[in-house]
Order: structure tokens, then C-alpha cells, then sequence
């Protein structure tokens, strides 16, 4: 029973505590909370005023701004006005100008009017003057106006016509004094940084053999083995009584290279009888080909020059068995464009293009097939159709003036070959060809009237001509020289250049006795 009473009582007290600790803690509570509510009232209010403030430096801020914005553009307003003052004044100002300007102009007009009508007056009374004072000249002179008109047109025409031919030869002489110093320098320096050997081709290769058996052997029996060996290769093999030697005469120099080649293999192998003949030939006309092509190429790598058609470069290398007059005609090639590179480097042109028109500008001399064109043309034609450049295309055309030239590298090609084939020793001529070339500028000259005499002198290099001195005056002596030069250069060939002296000269001869 006191166990149950202590039970309860415990249960009731730990009841009261816990009422009380309830009672205690909310009170607690609802203090806090209202200290809380206190502070969070005095916060916002302070946070208030903060705002308040912040807004009213805010709005001050923006009307500063506002007032000054307004005061610039009512500023800019002045200034527009005030210019626009001055211009509305300035224009007043012209208007007024012109106003007076064009009062002027219309008392200037009447002015010229009256003058018009005075001068209209004298000028038909002087044109009755003129034609009576006319007709008075025309009585005394026993001449019409017609023709003194034509007399007059006469005489200026004798007049102008000597005047210009004296005229032209100042001015001629005088380019040649300017022109003619720098000219030669660039020539000389060319020419000095060039120097290639002359070699004279000749249309004869010798054969050496071992001893005379051999040319049994190639004659073989009634001369078949010689005959099959001509016939394919197109060579005169002469055999006679020179001691241990061959000759193969022709004027193909490849023809002779393939002749003398097959003839090495011949003898060499011992077999010589028109079968192996036949079979020996064509296999050295293969080998001379891919000579021909490898010549080419080392040329060209000789040279710099690269990109060009493997076509070209079989013809560059035939090129070394063609002659021109005797000189070879790859060795004269390769000095024209080493001469064309230096000359256009001192001319301030491109060297490479030069000297790749050089090198080709006698490829239409080395055709595959026999063609009806002269060679310039024909070679143009290839490099046109190997797609050379067209400065190329043009300077091989036109180096014998067979075409119009129409770049600076055309002449400079064109002096190349002709100092290339003018040096002495480089080139020689057919008797035949050499004498005709004299005849011929002789004949020119003694075609003009007043020619008395006339000499090709110089190997041709000089012609001159002695005219009648009561025939022809110093201007027509002047005039015959430039058109002979002009004449010659349009109707003949021929290498480097020829002077032309036309002599007039008076003489009196007495004798005392």
C-alpha cells in the first residue's frame, strides 16, 4: 500500500515538473520571440530611412544630370542658330553680289553688241580693200591667187622637206652619240663574260682502221656490204688508197655519226655481211637517239633551265649534229643564251626567260621532217606548240624579222645570234654564196640615181658609193644612204651588219706645163 502511494505521488510529481518546465519554457519563449520582433521592427525601420536616403541622392543625381544634359543641347541650339545667322547673312552677301554682277554683265553685253555691229561695219569695209588691193596684185603679178597659192605650197614643201631631212639627221646622230656608248658597254661586257671556243664542222669524218684487210671486208663481194651500208645511213663511204682510213663524206653530221658508229660495231664484232649490217644500223640509230635525248637533258641542267617538254630537249640534243655555216649548231645555241642571260641581266629583264629563248631560237633548223617554212617561223610554231611562254614563242619567230617582234627579249636574241655568228673564225661560207652576197649590194646601189661607182669592201662588212657631185646635193647624198641601209635590211641576209659611205666629192685637176 505504501509502495502503490509512493508510486502515485511520484507520478504526480514528476507530473507537476513537467507542467511547470512547460509553464517555465514558454514564458521563455514568448520573451525571446518579442525581443526578436522588437529588434526586427528597429532593423527594418533603420533599413527604411537607409532607403529613403539612398533614393532621395538618387533622384538629386538624375535631375543634376537632366539639367546639364538640357543646358548642352539648348547650347548646341544657340550654336546652330547662330551658324545658321552667319550663313542666311553670307548668302544675302553673294545674292547681292551676283545681282551686281549680272547688271554688269548686261551693260558689258549691250556694250559688246555695238561693238559687234562697228566691227562688222569696218570689216566689210575692209574686205572691199582687201579684194581691190587683190585684184591690183593680181594685175601687176600677172598671177591669180590659185597660182601663187601653189608656187607658195611648192616652196614651203622644197623648204620643209630639207628642213626635216637636216632635222632628222640631228637627231639620228644624236641618238647615235647617246645610245651608241652604252650600247657598246653592255655589248663588251657580254661578249667578255662569254667565251666559247669556234669550232668549224666539216662534212668529212675519217674511219681508222688496223690495216687494209678490213676494207675488203667492208666493200665485201661486187660491193654489196658498202652499197647496204650507204643506202641505210645515207652516207658516202670512200674507201681508196689512204693508208688505214675510211672517209664518210656527207653533210648531215648525225648521218656521219651513225655511219661511223656502225662501223665500229662492224669491224669490232667481225660479222659484216648486209643482214648484220642492216641489223647494226638500227640498233645504233636506238642508241644515238637516247644519246641524242641525254644531250639534251645535260644541256639543259648545263644551263638552269628546267620544265621544258621532253620533245624540246630531244631537239636541243639533235642540235649538237647540225652545223650553220660550219659552226656547230648546239655549241652557237648555248653561247646565244649565255649571251641573251647576261645581256638581259644588264638590261634589267628576266635572265632565265632570255636565256630559254636562246637556247631555242634555232630549234626549227633540226626538223624531223623536211618542212617549206624558214626556220624561225617553224621553230616558233614548235615552241608554241609545246607551250613555251609567248615572250619565247615571239622572240624565235621573229630574231630573222620574219615576224613582228613584240617583247624586248626578241632583240635582244636576235643580237645574240648575230654576235654569236659574227665573231671571226665562228662560221664559214659557200664561195658561191659569199660572192653573190657582194654582187648583190653592189647592184642595189647602182639601181639609184647619181651613183656613179660602187664597192663592197670589207668582206662585205663596208659598201661605198661614189655619186656624181653635180647630180645629187649633201641632203640627197644623206637621204641615199638611209634608204640604201633601209633597203638592204629589208631584202637581204647576211651576218653582223654593213656600213654604208656614200662618197660625193668634187675635183679639179689642171696641169702645169
Amino acid at each position: 500500500m505504501q509502495v502503490t502511494i509512493t508510486i502515485i505521488m511520484t507520478i504526480v510529481g514528476v507530473g507537476i515538473g513537467i507542467a511547470l518546465s512547460h509553464t517555465l519554457l514558454k514564458t521563455s519563449l514568448t520573451k525571446k520571440s518579442q525581443d526578436l520582433v522588437k529588434k526586427a521592427e528597429e532593423d527594418a525601420e533603420m533599413l527604411k530611412k537607409e532607403k529613403m536616403l539612398q533614393a532621395k541622392e538618387k533622384f538629386l543625381q538624375l535631375k543634376a544630370d537632366h539639367e546639364k544634359y538640357v543646358n548642352e543641347k539648348n547650347h548646341q541650339i544657340v550654336s546652330g542658330e547662330n551658324r545658321i545667322k552667319q550663313k542666311e547673312g553670307t548668302l544675302n552677301q553673294k545674292l547681292e553680289d551676283l545681282k551686281r554682277k549680272n547688271n554688269e554683265n548686261i551693260r558689258l553685253k549691250e556694250t559688246l553688241s555695238k561693238q559687234l555691229e562697228l566691227s562688222n561695219a569696218k570689216q566689210a569695209e575692209l574686205d572691199k580693200q582687201i579684194i581691190v588691193q587683190k585684184n591690183k596684185l593680181e594685175a601687176i603679178a600677172e598671177l591669180s591667187t590659185e597660182e601663187a597659192k601653189k608656187e607658195l605650197v611648192i616652196l614651203m614643201q622644197d623648204e620643209a622637206r630639207s628642213e626635216a631631212m637636216i632635222l632628222g639627221k640631228d637627231i639620228i646622230e644624236e641618238a647615235k652619240s647617246s645610245a651608241a656608248l652604252e650600247a657598246k658597254k653592255i655589248i663588251i661586257k657580254t661578249i667578255q663574260r662569254t667565251g666559247v671556243e669556234a669550232a668549224i664542222e666539216n662534212a668529212v669524218s675519217v674511219f681508222n682502221i688496223e690495216n687494209d684487210e678490213v676494207k675488203g671486208r667492208i666493200i665485201g663481194r661486187e660491193g654489196r656490204n658498202i652499197r647496204t651500208l650507204e643506202n641505210l645511213t645515207g652516207v658516202d663511204v670512200i674507201i681508196d688508197d689512204s693508208p688505214d682510213a675510211i672517209l664518210l663524206s656527207s653533210f648531215d653530221p648525225l648521218r656521219r655519226e651513225l655511219a661511223r658508229l656502225s662501223l665500229q660495231k662492224l669491224v669490232t664484232d667481225g660479222r659484216i655481211h648486209p643482214a648484220r649490217i642492216e641489223e647494226v644500223v638500227g640498233k645504233t640509230k636506238k642508241q644515238l637517239e637516247q644519246e641524242i635525248a641525254e644531250i639534251g637533258k645535260h644541256v639543259c641542267i648545263d644551263l638552269g633551265i628546267h620544265n621544258m617538254n621532253h620533245e624540246l630537249i630531244r631537239l636541243v640534243g639533235k642540235m649538237r649534229y647540225r652545223s650553220s655555216y660550219g659552226q656547230n649548231l648546239l655549241q652557237h645555241s648555248k653561247e646565244v643564251a649565255n649571251l641573251c642571260a647576261v645581256m638581259a641581266a644588264e638590261l634589267g629583264i628576266n635572265p632565265k626567260l632570255a636565256k630559254r629563248a636562246g637556247l631555242l631560237h634555232d630549234i626549227g633548223k633540226v626538223p624531223d621532217l623536211e618542212q617549206e617554212l624558214p626556220h624561225a617561223l617553224y621553230g616558233a610554231q614548235l615552241a608554241e606548240q609545246y607551250k613555251e611562254a609567248p615572250e619565247i614563242v615571239n622572240a624565235i619567230g621573229s630574231h630573222h624579222d620574219e615576224m613582228e617582234m613584240t617583247t624586248l627579249i626578241a632583240p635582244i636574241v636576235q643580237i645574240c645570234d648575230a654576235i654569236s655568228g659574227a665573231r671571226p673564225g665562228a662560221r664559214r661560207e659557200v664561195v658561191e654564196a659569199y660572192m653573190k652576197r657582194l654582187n648583190d649590194l653592189e647592184t642595189i646601189a647602182l639601181t639609184y640615181p647619181g651613183v656613179i661607182k660602187t664597192y663592197a669592201i670589207q668582206a662585205g662588212r663596208e659598201l661605198r658609193v661614189i655619186v656624181g657631185a653635180e647630180k645629187l646635193t649633201d641632203e640627197q647624198t644623206n637621204q641615199l644612204s638611209f634608204d640604201l641601209s633601209k633597203q638592204i635590211q629589208n631584202e637581204m641576209t647576211y651576218p653582223g651588219q654593213i656600213k654604208i659611205t656614200v662618197i660625193r666629192e668634187t675635183r679639179a685637176v689642171n696641169y702645169a706645163r
